[in-house]
Formats: C-alpha cells, sequence, structure tokens
C-alpha cells in the first residue's frame, strides 16, 4: 500500500529583530517553534526558516515545498495582517542584494524548479528604528497571524481560519 504524501510548508519570516517592528518575522518564526515543538502530529511537513532578508540563494529553499508562507512586516498592510497570493516575478528587486518574495520564486523558476502555492503574509508594523522594542499594536496584530498559522497548518490547509479586521467600536471583530 502506498501512504499518500505528506505536503510541505516552507514559513519564512524575514526582518531584523534589532529594528523594533522589524521583528515581526524573526518573532513568529520562534513562536512557531515553539507550538510545533508541542503541537500534536500535523498533516503537513513543516520548515521553518529566518533571515534578514530575501537573497537569490532562498530559491533553493522552495525545491520540492508545496506550499510556501513569506512573513514580514509591513507599513502597509492592514490589522491584523494581509494574505496575499504571490506569483513569479522579476522586478527591480533582482538587480539588488534583497529580493521580493515574486523574485525568489522567479529565481526558483528559472532554475527549472516546480514551484509552490505561495503567499505573503504581511503583518502590519510602525517603529523600526535600530533598538526599538516591538511595539503592542505590532503584538497583537503577530498574535492574529500566529493563530491563524497555527490553525491552517494543524488542519492542512490555509483557509482554517480567516483573518480579522480591526475590532469595531466596542471590541466586535469584523470578517475579512
Amino acid at each position: 500500500m502506498v501512504s499518500p504524501k505528506v505536503a510541505r510548508w516552507l514559513v519564512f519570516g524575514v526582518g531584523n529583530p534589532s529594528r523594533g517592528d522589524d521583528a515581526i518575522g524573526p518573532v513568529l518564526l520562534e513562536r512557531l517553534e515553539a507550538w510545533r515543538a508541542s503541537a500534536r502530529e500535523m498533516p503537513i511537513d513543516l520548515t521553518l526558516l529566518t533571515d534578514f532578508q530575501w537573497q537569490i540563494e532562498h530559491a533553493l529553499d522552495l525545491a520540492g515545498v508545496d506550499v510556501a508562507i513569506f512573513v514580514d512586516a509591513s507599513l502597509t498592510a492592514g490589522a491584523p495582517f494581509r494574505m496575499e497570493r504571490l506569483a513569479a516575478r522579476f522586478d527591480v528587486t533582482y538587480t539588488t542584494h534583497a529580493l521580493s518574495p515574486a523574485c525568489v520564486l522567479a529565481v526558483a523558476a528559472r532554475l527549472g524548479q516546480a514551484l509552490p502555492e505561495a503567499w505573503l503574509m504581511s503583518i502590519p508594523g510602525r517603529d523600526f528604528e535600530l533598538g526599538a522594542p516591538l511595539g503592542g499594536a505590532s503584538r497583537a496584530h503577530l498574535d492574529a497571524a500566529f493563530d491563524f498559522l497555527c490553525a491552517s497548518c494543524a488542519a492542512g490547509r490555509l483557509d482554517a481560519q480567516r483573518p480579522m479586521r480591526d475590532p469595531l467600536p466596542g471590541g466586535a471583530p469584523t470578517d475579512a
């Protein structure tokens, strides 16, 4: 009897832990690592990867991955976070030291790799100053992103829980 293939997921967070809310990606990955260590068996094979920024070499990390979720802090994302489907695309970052997630996918395609289903998770951040702590609002957004990813990983699909927008006056959240 052939056992069913287990989907391989990669959650890849970037950011600088020394720059306030830019630490969102690495902190989320630390929390996911702790959760994974204590979680029951999951229906997916989960890999967690963190770095300061996406590089051309990270295209190799996508080999054999079925679902890739790129996580980063954002000045423009709505609260608590935004999930955006990615397509491979060379952009202006292709000629720089750091790449966009879409460009990392394009490099992987150029290498002849099968591309995963790919998403960008953008979590709002406000203070990116050197030495600043992670802000309170960013912590709340990070909590929501963490809950969403844990539920998605446990279910083996990203629609396990829909992200919520900022609560309405009085505390009732609104559906995204």
